[in-house]
């Protein structure tokens, strides 16, 4: 096991390979365990980093009343600066890309590359995005009698029968979730609400991003995330190159992971050359 002090938490994580350094921001519910398609694929040419965000894996939560992706930001700092990574590309999913957004954006003379994965920023979220987001406030709530574990189950059910597909590899997913440390009550509420109110918190500044940054966006995606891919394109200018993930939902490293890493590959490689 490793772990390092991060703004007041130990932080775990799981670092390999060599090269230039990519660092690995998981999705919330999940840990640093659903990049291992990605981590182990690259590690042959690249430094990878997985490691669990506050409230998640081996990390744990803390006594901080409420959470947010700015705390999430200053947590990650702590990370690159305790392991001494020189500008790493940062790639995060869900809940890790609008971590991994908000840090580039902080940022942006610290890291070399960014890569944001079936994620959303600060903008409207239109009617699908309301509704997705009422969704998990309602979860949370319900979290109390009915664990999110069954609840996620459920879910992923749900929205498969409103738009095939959009759970990907769901045995998966759902393994990964019922196999890891389980997060307390009060955690999964504390995460649920950074998740939500990220959107409007409009601190992000998506055009001070200069840096090459790679979007993606599972085919079968919720329109949300689609939409949001194209319109942080365009925040980001003429940095940003955004591609589609076929046969894959809202976890396409996991539901397409071949493509996926291959995708990422081409961009380190791009990024090491450009450097």
């Amino acid at each position: 096991m490793s772990t390092v002090s991060t703004n007041g938490i130990v932080s775990y994580y799981e670092r390999g390979g060599d090269g230039l350094p990519i660092v690995f921001v998981h999705g919330a519910i999940m840990d640093h365990r659903m990049w291992a398609p990605q981590t182990d694929a690259l590690d042959d040419e690249f430094t990878t980093v997985a490691y669990d965000v506050r409230g998640h894996g081996r990390t744990g939560g803390s006594d901080v009343p409420t959470y947010t992706v700015d705390l999430y930001v200053e947590d990650l700092d702590g990370l690159l600066t305790a392991l001494d990574l020189d500008r790493p590309v940062l790639c995060g999913l869900s809940l890790g890309g609008c971590i991994a957004q908000a840090y580039a954006a902080r940022y942006p003379q610290k890291i070399s590359g960014l890569i944001l994965a079936d994620t959303f920023t600060q903008a409207p979220l239109g009617l699908t995005g309301r509704l997705l987001f009422a969704n998990l406030r309602v979860f949370a709530a319900l979290d109390r009698v009915i664990r999110y574990k069954s609840l996620n189950r459920f879910q992923m059910r749900v929205g498969n029968h409103l738009r095939p597909g959009v759970a990907g590899d769901g045995a998966t997913v759902q393994d990964l979730i019922d196999t890891g440390p389980t997060i307390s009550h009060a955690e999964f509420v504390k995460i649920v609400d950074s998740l939500v109110d990220f959107p409007r918190s409009g601190n992000v500044d998506l055009s001070k991003v200069d840096v090459p940054t790679l979007i993606l966006y599972g085919e079968n995606e919720p329109s949300l995330m689609r939409d949001h891919a194209a319109l942080m394109g365009e925040l980001i200018r003429d940095s940003a190159t955004v591609t589609e993930i076929p046969n894959a939902g809202h976890a396409s490293n996991i539901d397409n992971p071949a493509f996926f890493t291959e995708v990422v590959r081409g961009f380190l490689e791009e990024v090491t050359s450009g450097a």
